[in-house]
């Protein structure tokens, strides 16, 4: 390697480096915009042979934001009202201070002015509040810069998507029938989370959360969310929420409604997972649950919420990239320039 060649690689490090510290702040927009722009693009390419690729991507990215941000606002206000009636059903009122301040006088042996107490919290809270007001602002403005972020990028990467493909194409060393195959599989990991794992839990959530509604358990909405989130999760799922809602159930006195939400989880939740998984995720890449499990958790620690899918994206690109050296690798060691 000569001199100029050297100082030509670390020039790229130096500006790969300034780079990355100019993207991390907004790694989770970015990923987001990447993600939906990947699930968009097959639609993006049909769309293009009617009319222009502009036109074509402004469309998707407003169907995007009627599609993923509309849900996304009716559940939280589901999930808020479910909470707020959560909190209504604390009786406040038959909490009767004198005897409160007897109870507690008689344990500690300490007399207390309970409302002079709560005030005092009360005033302290408010101060915190208004102490973290600045950060609660500072917050609010990066969501929507990077939300802002997520849509600009989301519309170049559907409107110039095919050239960047090919712009990586061009830049990866590779012969044109192993990228062929490289990026093959890793598109049929990608599939193969999306569908068979996220996809799945969206559906066995929703499933779940539908048994709850039926027998009545509280906060459904808000259940079927938490349900949705932790079936993402392999051994884990849904039965950290019907399971206790079933203990609840009976509990209550309705052991009918315990029995009926017992039998259509194990049932139907259950056997949707072992029918949906193999017709779904069998069209694609299949990978072993300990990938998925492990991608999951490792990735929500390096890469935050968007780790739920990329986590198993990576460990699935690392399979996909072994197999691809693993059928390539004499010939490309033989190739001219390769060596």
């Amino acid at each position: 390697m000569n001199l100029s060649k050297g100082f030509l690689l670390a020039l790229i490090a130096l500006f790969a480096y300034l780079s990355l510290l100019l993207v991390l702040p907004f790694s989770q927009y970015i990923l987001g915009a990447i993600l939906i722009a990947y699930v968009l693009y097959p639609i993006q390419e049909r769309l293009e042979r009617r009319m222009s690729p502009a036109i074509a991507a402004g469309g998707l990215v407003a169907l995007a934001i009627a599609g993923f941000v509309v849900p996304l606002l009716v559940v939280i206000a589901a999930v808020a009202s479910d909470a707020r009636r959560l909190l209504e059903q604390v009786n406040t009122d038959s909490l009767e201070m004198a005897e409160l301040e007897r109870a507690i006088e008689e344990q500690t042996g300490r007399t207390i002015d309970l409302p002079s107490v709560l005030a005092d919290a009360a005033q302290n809270v408010g101060s915190v509040v208004l102490g973290r007001s600045t950060e609660w602002f500072s917050a609010i403005t990066h969501v929507l810069v990077g939300l802002g972020l997520a849509i600009f990028l989301l519309y170049y990467l559907l409107k110039d998507g095919s050239d960047l493909l090919a712009w990586m194409r061009e830049l990866t060393p590779l012969p044109d029938d192993v990228q062929d195959d490289f990026y093959q599989r890793l598109d049929e990991v990608m599939w193969a989370v999306l569908a068979g794992h996220v996809l799945i839990a969206i559906i066995q959530g929703t499933i779940a959360g539908l048994g709850l509604l039926a027998t009545g358990v509280p906060n459904a909405a808000f259940w079927t969310f938490v349900m949705i989130i932790l079936s993402l999760i392999p051994l884990i799922g849904s039965f950290m929420v019907w399971g206790p809602a079933v203990i609840y159930l009976g509990l209550t006195g309705d052991l009918l409604l315990a029995a009926g939400l017992f039998g259509y989880s194990v049932i139907v939740v259950g056997l949707s997972d072992d029918y949906l998984r193999p017709i779904v995720v069998d069209r694609y890449a299949e990978l072993n649950p300990s990938v998925i499990i492990l991608g999951v958790l490792g990735g929500v620690y390096a890469f935050g919420v968007m780790g739920l899918f990329y986590g198993p994206v990576v460990l699935g690109a690392l399979i996909a990239t072994l197999a691809v050296m693993n059928d390539h690798y004499d010939r490309l060691e033989n190739e001219p320039g390769m060596q």
